[in-house]
C-alpha cells in the first residue's frame, strides 16, 4: 500500500505547493486500500448539494456575461470567500502542513510565498482589473493595444498555466479516490472529470463560485477544529506546543543508529528555526518571486474580480481572501507542528519501516483521525476531494474564457461573435478541456507532478504579470513590447524550468549534478528576462501602432483609476 499512499501524497501536495521534494515520490502503484464509507457518504453528501446548486445556477445562466462572471452579481464577501477556495486547494492543507511537520519553521516560507502575493494583487491589479476588465485578464492587457497579437499571447500563457495546473490536480484527486474508496484510478479520474464538466458547463461561473464558497467554508471549519484539538492538548499554550514538537524530534533522532545525544539535541532544536530547505540564496529568491508574483498573474484567480458589481466590492475581495487565506495558512503552521506530537508517535499511523503510512504529506489526514476519530477522517478526505474539485472549475473556466472569449470572438470574429455563438463555443471548449484532463491525468499517473506547477507560478510570473503590470502601469508600453516581452518570458520560463533539476535529473532520468540551469524555479531570470523585452522593445518602436498605444495611456488611466465607463462596458 505505501508505494500508491506515496504516490497520492505527492500528487496531492503539489496541486498547489510548487517544488515541494516529497513530490519526487510519485511513482510506482498497484493495490487500493479497503473503502472508506465514511468518507464515501460525506463525499455524496457533497456531490449531490452541489448538483442542485448548479442546477440552480443553469436557470440564471443565459449570457456570456452569466456564464463567465455570474453576470458581474457576487458580492465583495462572497467573492473574498470563492477566492479563498480558489486559492486554498487540498495541496496546501496536505502539503505545507507536511512541510511544517518535517521541516519545522522552514515550512512557513510556503505560507508566506502565497499570502504575500495578495497586497500587490489588493493595491496594485484589483480595482484596475474590475475597472478596465470584462471576462478574462487578456481584456486589460489589451485595452489600448492591439487586440489580435495580445489575445493570443494572454490565450497562450492561459492555457499553459491552466494546462500544467490541471494535471496536477486530476492526478491528486484521481490517487486520493483510488486510496479512499476502494476504486480503480482511471475511474476515479473519470470521475473528477465528469463532475467538474457538469459544473462548468450547466452552472458556469455561477455554480463555480457557490462550490468554491462551500468547499472554503468546509475547509476552514475542518482546518479549525483541528488546531483547536491540537491546541486544547497543549492548554492554549503554542510554547508548550513548540516544547513537546522539539522533545518528540529529539527523541526519534535519537532512535537512529550512530547518533549521539548532542546530534539528536541539535535536530529536535532544528524545527525552530531557519535550514536548508532552500540551499542558495539565488534559488530562496527566485523561488520566493514564483510564489509573490505568479499569485498576481494566475488566470484563474484575475477572472474572479469580474464577478463583482463594483471595483469597490472588488477591494472588499482581495481583502476578505487575504484574510480568510492568512488563517488558513497560520492553522497549517499549528497542524505540522500537532502531526509531530500526535502523529508522529502513534504506531497506529506508522508503517513496519517505523515511517508515515502514506508518506509525510498524509501527516493532516492521520492528525483527523487522531483528534476526530473515523467520522472527521471521512469529513476531511471528503473536503480534501471537494477542494481538489472547486479548484479545476474555475482552473477549467478560465481555460474555456481564454478560447472562446479571447480567440474566438475577439480574434477569429472580431469583436462581433453571432448572438449565443460565443456562449456555444465556451461549452465546447469546457467538454474539450475535460476530456484532455482525464486523458492527461491517466496518462501521468506515475510521473513526477512536482515540475508542472512550479512551471505553472512561474509561467504566470514570468509572463502573464509583467505584460499586465506594464500595460496598465506604464504609459509608453506598446503593443510589440507586451507581445515579445510577454512570450520571452513565457518561453524561458518553460525552457529553464525543464532545465532545472526537478526535471532535468529527477524526471528525465540524467545524473545528478547534470542540470544546466541549478536553481529551484526560473522566475528571477524568466521574469526579469520580460520586463527587460517589455520595456526594449516598446522604447525602440516608433511605428504608427507605438503611436497609438501611447496615445490610449491618459483614456485608460481614467477608467483605471475612477472606474468612468466601466459600467457601461461591462454591462452586456
Amino acid at each position: 500500500m505505501s508505494r500508491i499512499t506515496e504516490r497520492l501524497a505527492a500528487a496531492a501536495a503539489m496541486a498547489l505547493v510548487p517544488g515541494l521534494a516529497l513530490a519526487d515520490a510519485i511513482q510506482g502503484g498497484g493495490e487500493k486500500q479497503a473503502t472508506n464509507w465514511t468518507a464515501i457518504i460525506m463525499f455524496a453528501g457533497f456531490v449531490v448539494l452541489t448538483l442542485f446548486i448548479t442546477k440552480w445556477a443553469a436557470a440564471k445562466t443565459k449570457s456570456a456575461a452569466d456564464f463567465y462572471t455570474a453576470g458581474g452579481g457576487i458580492s465583495g464577501f462572497q467573492n473574498g470567500l470563492a477566492i479563498a477556495g480558489d486559492y486554498m486547494s487540498a495541496a496546501s492543507f496536505l502539503g505545507i502542513s507536511a512541510a511544517v511537520m518535517t521541516s519545522g519553521y522552514d515550512g512557513l516560507i510556503y505560507s508566506i510565498g502565497f499570502l504575500v502575493g495578495w497586497p500587490i494583487l489588493t493595491f496594485l491589479m484589483a480595482e484596475r482589473l474590475r475597472n478596465l476588465g470584462k471576462f478574462t485578464f487578456a481584456d486589460v492587457a489589451a485595452f489600448r493595444f492591439a487586440q489580435t497579437p495580445v489575445r493570443i499571447f494572454a490565450a497562450s500563457g492561459t492555457l499553459v498555466v491552466v494546462a500544467f495546473y490541471l494535471i496536477a490536480q486530476m492526478v491528486g484527486a484521481g490517487s486520493l479516490i483510488e486510496l479512499l474508496f476502494g476504486l480503480d484510478y482511471w475511474i476515479a479520474v473519470v470521475i473528477v472529470g465528469a463532475l467538474m464538466m457538469v459544473y462548468v458547463l450547466f452552472g458556469g461561473m455561477t455554480a463555480t463560485t457557490w462550490v468554491q464558497i462551500i468547499k472554503a467554508c468546509l475547509l476552514l471549519g475542518g482546518a479549525s477544529f483541528m488546531s483547536f484539538m491540537v491546541l486544547w492538548k497543549y492548554g492554549f499554550s503554542p510554547e508548550a506546543m513548540f516544547a513537546d514538537a522539539v522533545r518528540v524530534k529529539t527523541e526519534l533522532a535519537a532512535a537512529t543508529p550512530d547518533t549521539t545525544p548532542e546530534a539528536a539535541a541539535a535536530a529536535g532544536q532544528s524545527i525552530m528555526g531557519p535550514g536548508t530547505f532552500i540551499k542558495d540564496p539565488i534559488s530562496a529568491i527566485s523561488f520566493g518571486m514564483a510564489l509573490m508574483f505568479g499569485t498576481a498573474g494566475l488566470p484563474h484567480i484575475l477572472m474572479r474580480f469580474f464577478t463583482v458589481p463594483s471595483a469597490k466590492e472588488a477591494r472588499k475581495s482581495v481583502m476578505w481572501a487575504t484574510g480568510w487565506i492568512g488563517y488558513f495558512y497560520l492553522l497549517t503552521f499549528i497542524i505540522g507542528f500537532g502531526a509531530i506530537t500526535f502523529v508522529l508517535t502513534n504506531p497506529d499511523f506508522l508503517g513496519a519501516d517505523g515511517k508515515l503510512m502514506g508518506g509525510n504529506n498524509m501527516a493532516a489526514v492521520h492528525l483527523a483521525h487522531a483528534v476526530g476519530g473515523n467520522v472527521f477522517l471521512g469529513f476531511i478526505s471528503a473536503v480534501a476531494f471537494a477542494t481538489i474539485l472547486a479548484v479545476v472549475a474555475g482552473l477549467t473556466l478560465s481555460g474555456a474564457s481564454a478560447v472562446s472569449h479571447d480567440l474566438y470572438a475577439t480574434v477569429i470574429k472580431k469583436g462581433n461573435p453571432e448572438p449565443g455563438s460565443e456562449l456555444r463555443v465556451s461549452r465546447m471548449t469546457t467538454i474539450a478541456l475535460g476530456i484532455v484532463a482525464v486523458v492527461l491525468g491517466i496518462a501521468f499517473k506515475n510521473q513526477n507532478i512536482a515540475f508542472m506547477v512550479s512551471l505553472a507560478f512561474a509561467v504566470a510570473a514570468s509572463a502573464n504579470f509583467p505584460v499586465l503590470f506594464m500595460s496598465v502601469l506604464w504609459k509608453d508600453c506598446t503593443t510589440r513590447g507586451a507581445v515579445i516581452g510577454g512570450f520571452l518570458g513565457l518561453v524561458s520560463s518553460v525552457v529553464l524550468t525543464v532545465l532545472s533539476p526537478s526535471v532535468w535529473e529527477a524526471t528525465l532520468g540524467n545524473p545528478v549534478g547534470s542540470a544546466p540551469f541549478p536553481y529551484t524555479s526560473p522566475a528571477l531570470f524568466s521574469m526579469t528576462l520580460a520586463f527587460l523585452g517589455i520595456w526594449l522593445f516598446s522604447i525602440t518602436d516608433k511605428g504608427q501602432r507605438a503611436r497609438i498605444d501611447r496615445a490610449g495611456f491618459p483614456a485608460q488611466q481614467v477608467r483605471s483609476e475612477t472606474g468612468i465607463g466601466a459600467s457601461e462596458a461591462s454591462s452586456h
